[in-house]
């Protein structure tokens, strides 16, 4: 019998005590990223948002953008 008493098991009680509260913090980390991007998904675009999208598709001219972006800002 050996002399340590609860010391040998130190080690690997140790690391997996580490392990445990390493995955717990990823987990939290993870689930709180996912949470904001579910909130931001869910946000609707917005009118300006969509106009300058369909500037940056060529649907509309510059002219029309300043005209319409003019009319929102109103």
């Amino acid at each position: 019998m050996t002399e340590c008493g609860w010391m040998p098991m130190m080690g690997p009680g140790l690391l997996l005590m580490v392990l445990f509260w390493v995955f717990v913090i990823v987990g939290v980390v993870y689930l709180v990223r996912w949470l904001m991007r579910q909130g931001i998904a869910d946000r609707p675009e917005s009118s300006l948002d969509i106009l300058k999208k369909r500037y940056a598709r060529g649907e509309i001219s510059k002219q029309e953008f300043e005209e319409m972006r003019q009319d929102l800002q109103v």
